[in-house]
C-alpha cells in the first residue's frame, strides 16, 4: 500500500501529564526515566487485582468542581492546566474560536456510571444525581476542558480503546492541517479503576496474577509476563503550525511529524497475528512523517506485558526495523492507562527525543527468545532523530506517531 505524504510541521509547545509515576511531567518522567514501577495491590475489595493508582487533592480543581466532573475528567483538566502553563498560554487572552480540544478516552465517566447504577439499584431513583447522564458521557472529558478553557472551536473526543490518546493527537494533526483552528488540546484520560472493568478484564484473562510482588507485576516482553496491570491518569499536548509557535515565540518541545492508523479487522480482543494492521500503521506514520524506517532512532512500544499482544508486536518491529533501534515499554512503571496510554506515552517520547535518553523497560529480567529487540533495561543516553510511539487497543485498533526533536 503507498501512502500519500500530508506536509504536518506542528509543533509540541506544551507538555502536561498526571499519572501513578507523579503529578505532573517532571515527577512522572523522572520515575519513569529510572525505572521505578508503581503497581500496588488494587483498592478495591473484594475483586483481587493490581492497579497503579493515581494520588492528587480534587480539592485543586477550584471552581471546576461545581460542573461534578467524573474522576477521568478531572485527571484530564488537571493535566490539560500543566500543558498550557508549560506552553505559556493565557485561555483569558486567547481567541478560543481558533482553539480546538480533541481528548481520546476509552470508558469516559465510567466511575461516575457505575456508582449511580448501584445507587439506582440499591436506593431508588430519587438518589441518582440529575449529574449522572452528562458526566459519565465519553465527551464529557472533552467538552468540560472547553467550558474550562473558553476552548471555542472543535471539541471532541475519540475512542479507539487503548490507542484513543494517540488517535486524538492523529485527530488534532489533521484539524491544524485543514486549518480549522490554530491551537489544539490534544491527549487521552481513563479512570477505570472500577469492579466491572476489573472483572471484564479478567474475565477475558488479560490481567496478570503476579500478586507475590504487585510491583514486578507488569514484565513487558519478558518471558514470565502473564497480563497488564490496570492504571490511570491523563496526558495532554498543546499543538500549534511551527510557523504559529514561532511567530508567538513559543518554546518548541518537539514535533510530530507523522501519525498512521490501521485496523486489524480480525478479532474483538486478539491482535491480527500476522501483525499485518501494525505494520500498516507505522508505514503510514514513516510515509506521513516523510522518513525511512532507517531513520527512526527510538521506540515507546505498545508492550502491555501480554504474552501473545508482545509477541506480535516484537515481531512486527523486528521485521520493519532490522538496525534495531532501541525499544522501551514504560507500561511497566505506570501500568496501562487504556485510553491515556497513548497520549501519555507521547508525552514520554516528546521527552525521551528532547533530553537524548531513552528510558528503561523495568521488570525485563528473562527476555522472551522470540523477541528479537533491542530492550535496554537501564536508561541509555542517545540522540535521537525520529521516535515512534505505537499504541493498540481492543477491535484490533492501532496508532502510531512519528516525534522528532524541535
Amino acid at each position: 500500500m503507498t501512502f500519500r505524504r500530508i506536509v504536518q510541521d506542528v509543533s509540541v509547545t506544551g507538555l502536561g501529564m498526571l499519572t501513578p509515576a507523579g503529578d505532573g511531567w517532571r515527577t512522572g518522567w523522572e520515575r519513569v526515566r529510572d525505572g521505578q514501577p508503581t503497581a500496588v495491590l488494587g483498592p478495591l475489595t473484594p475483586v483481587p487485582h493490581l492497579a497503579c493508582v493515581v494520588d492528587f487533592d480534587s480539592a485543586r480543581l477550584g471552581p471546576a468542581r461545581s460542573r461534578k466532573p467524573d474522576r477521568c475528567t478531572q485527571l484530564a483538566l488537571l493535566a490539560a492546566r500543566e500543558a498550557l502553563s508549560d506552553a505559556g498560554l493565557e485561555p483569558a487572552r486567547w481567541n478560543g474560536a481558533r482553539v480546538a480540544v480533541v481528548m481520546g478516552s476509552s470508558y469516559g465517566g465510567i466511575e461516575m456510571l457505575e456508582s449511580e447504577h448501584r445507587a439506582l439499584l440499591e436506593k431508588g431513583s430519587k438518589a441518582v444525581s440529575p449529574y449522572a447522564v452528562p458526566t459519565s458521557l465519553s465527551n464529557s472529558v472533552s467538552a468540560q476542558l472547553s467550558i474550562e478553557f473558553a476552548a471555542m472551536g472543535p471539541s471532541l473526543t475519540v475512542n479507539t480503546a487503548c490507542a484513543s490518546g494517540a488517535t486524538a493527537i492523529g485527530t488534532a494533526l489533521d484539524l491544524l492541517a485543514l486549518g480549522r483552528c490554530d491551537i489544539v488540546l490534544a491527549g487521552g484520560a481513563e479512570a477505570a479503576i472500577t469492579p466491572f472493568n476489573i472483572v471484564g478484564l479478567e474475565r477475558i484473562g488479560a490481567l496478570s496474577h503476579h500478586f507475590e510482588d504487585p510491583a514486578r507485576a507488569v514484565r513487558p516482553f519478558d518471558v514470565g509476563r502473564d497480563g497488564l496491570v490496570i492504571g490511570e491518569g491523563a496526558g495532554v499536548l498543546v499543538l500549534e503550525r511551527t510557523a504559529d509557535a514561532r511567530a508567538r515565540g513559543a518554546k518548541v518541545r518537539g514535533r510530530i511529524k507523522g501519525f498512521g492508523a490501521s485496523s486489524d479487522a480480525y478479532h474483538v480482543v486478539k491482535p491480527g497475528l500476522n501483525g499485518a494492521g501494525l505494520t500498516s500503521a507505522v508505514r503510514e506514520a514513516l510515509a506521513r512523517a516523510g522518513v525511512l524506517p532507517e531513520d527512526v532512532s527510538y521506540i515507546n512500544a505498545h508492550g502491555t506485558g501480554t504474552q501473545v499482544g508482545d509477541r506480535v508486536e516484537a515481531a512486527v518491529l523486528a521485521e520493519l526495523f532490522p538496525h534495531r533501534p532501541p525499544v522501551s515499554s514504560t507500561k511497566a512503571v505506570t501500568g496501562h492507562l487504556m485510553g491515556a496510554a497513548g497520549a501519555v506515552e507521547a508525552v514520554l517520547t516528546v521527552l525521551a527525543v528532547e533530553q537524548g535518553l531513552v528510558p528503561p523497560t523495568a521488570n525485563l529480567e528473562n527476555l522472551d527468545p522470540a523477541v528479537a529487540l533491542d530492550i535496554p533495561t537501564k536508561c541509555r543516553e542517545e540522540r535521537l532523530q525520529v521516535a515512534l510511539s505505537v499504541s493498540a487497543g481492543f477491535g484490533g485498533q492501532n496508532a502510531v506517531l512519528a516525534i522528532a526533536p524541535a
